[in-house]
């Protein structure tokens, strides 16, 4: 047997005929697989007590002993079935261990669910003996069939990222390749078993083999729901950005009120800073700034009660401050790399210096357009240049945020004055003060060169902000 796995995991899902795989790897000299090991209601199989003298209570007090067993002591390479509802503890494990062989066994959903449903009908989950079908009609629904669809999507995507990002590959098997003996020995082959079949097992039967309409008492109006649903997801919003982390060094807590502002780059910080240090009279010096995510923790243990927020901003306003405040200035703070990379690289019409007397407002007006274009560009993964939490899009910095902590309370700017004060309120604060405005650094305000190109353009960058946050023309 080679060395290359030391147990195997065939990730399935019900009805995806992960019964007839298992009998059939179950017939190779030197292959064991041991059931549904990690499902939540029973051990391996429905009557089953225990796995290699494992028992349930054991396994569910130390999953991955389990794990180590299967490795170790089963007869030849051991393995076991795992759907996206099993103990969610071992799949991490699992999914980063290049030891661990990973089968992926799929089936057209439409098919599973309906072979799930009869099921469910007919308390029938397993057929050895053809005389003894039963037999029903599977009634669809709509909205349980979305939920049962996006689940199997979800999960398989968190597989192949899992692969995916530890260079890993799996044997993919489709239902219909079940019945080819030669793409079983294939399998073994991979799995590094030398033992070879001649026919397969032929103890469990196809329960029901005729055609869908046949087999669903509402078909018509399956076939119309189905039509209904975006096979091919073309009414998504593209997203290329990169994947960001929590950023919890840019976190600031007040000094005494336990508020913790979490915020998204070129959005109102200051104003928002300055409200903190108001809260508790104190300058912004003060504030707790440069959590890591132990000293956050330990924060929000020792203030039972806190509350967290973010503030988030119209885009084309945060497009602005990002623009004046980091590639516009040549002062401290700015992005000096990549404003020359826009003025050598993409011609931006910006001064080689700190704007002049001659950059007025047409000049200012053109400066942004071309921010705006190169800003789609950037989101969309068509330049060398990072995409800077500075402009990325708020919905992908709120994604980051969630790796972490979510804030109980997002903000938007222009409610700052409603929801701040109540916010400080629900932590104990008596009298909190109002928010200030805080004027961004710009030569020019966005309502001096704002019309309906810059916000066209704006919307064709930050499509996903504005229909994720429901945003309106900046106007």
């Amino acid at each position: 047997m080679s060395q290359r796995f030391d147990c195997f995991v065939i990730f399935a899902e019900m009805r995806t005929g992960s019964n007839f795989l298992e009998a059939n790897l179950n017939a190779f000299d030197g292959l064991t697989c041991h059931g549904e090991a990690f499902n939540p209601h029973f051990i391996g199989y429905p009557n089953a007590q225990d796995i290699l003298d494992i028992t349930q209570e054991d396994r569910d007090r130390d999953p991955l002993g389990l794990v180590d067993r299967i490795r170790t002591g089963s007869d030849g390479l051991g393995g076991f079935r795992y759907f996206h509802d099993h103990d969610p503890r071992v799949l991490e494990p699992l999914l980063t261990d290049p030891r661990v062989a990973k089968i992926v066994l799929t089936r057209n959903p439409a098919d599973s669910y309906i072979s799930k449903k009869i099921a469910q009908a007919t308390g029938q989950w397993k057929l050895t003996n053809v005389k003894k079908r039963k037999d029903a009609l599977a009634h669809f629904d709509a909205e349980e069939f979305e939920a049962h669809l996006a689940e199997l999507q979800d999960f398989q995507v968190r597989l192949l990222n899992g692969l995916q990002t530890t260079g890993q590959t799996a044997f993919y098997i489709a239902y219909e390749d079940l019945q080819d003996v030669a793409v079983m020995n294939g399998l073994a082959q991979w799995l590094g078993v030398a033992a070879r079949l001649d026919s397969l097992n032929t103890a469990l039967k196809r329960q029901n083999p005729q055609p869908t309409a046949e087999k669903v008492q509402n078909y018509e109006e399956m076939a119309d729901s189905l039509a209904r649903l975006d096979r091919f997801n073309l009414a998504r919003t593209p997203n290329f950005e990169p994947r960001r982390g929590p950023v919890v060094p840019s976190y600031v807590a007040a000094a005494e009120t336990p508020l913790l502002y979490m915020p998204i780059r070129s959005g109102p910080e200051r104003a928002v800073k300055d409200w903190l240090a108001a809260l508790d009279g104190v300058g912004t010096g003060k504030l707790v700034e440069k959590f890591n995510q132990g000293s956050l923790r330990a924060w929000k243990r020792d203030r039972p009660g806190h509350r967290s927020f973010t503030v988030i901003r119209h885009p084309l306003a945060r497009a602005h401050d990002a623009f004046c405040s980091r590639i516009l200035t040549t002062e401290k703070g700015g992005f000096q790399g990549i404003r020359k990379v826009l003025r050598r690289a993409h011609n931006f019409p910006i001064p080689e210096g700190e704007p002049g007397p001659d950059y007025d407002v047409n000049a200012h007006r053109e400066a942004f357009t071309a921010w705006l274009a190169w800003v789609k560009a950037n989101l969309n993964g068509q330049t060398a240049v990072r995409v800077d939490g500075h402009w990325a899009t708020q919905a992908h910095c709120l994604q980051g945020m969630a790796e972490f902590t979510l804030p109980d309370m997002i903000v938007r700017e222009d409610e700052m004055q409603a929801y701040l004060p109540a916010l400080a309120l629900q932590v104990g604060h008596d009298n909190p003060p109002d928010p200030q405005q805080v004027p961004n650094r710009a030569p020019f305000s966005l309502a001096q060169i704002y019309d309906d190109q810059i916000e066209a353009l704006g919307r064709e960058a930050y499509q996903r902000d504005y229909t994720m946050f429901g945003f309106d023309d900046w106007a």
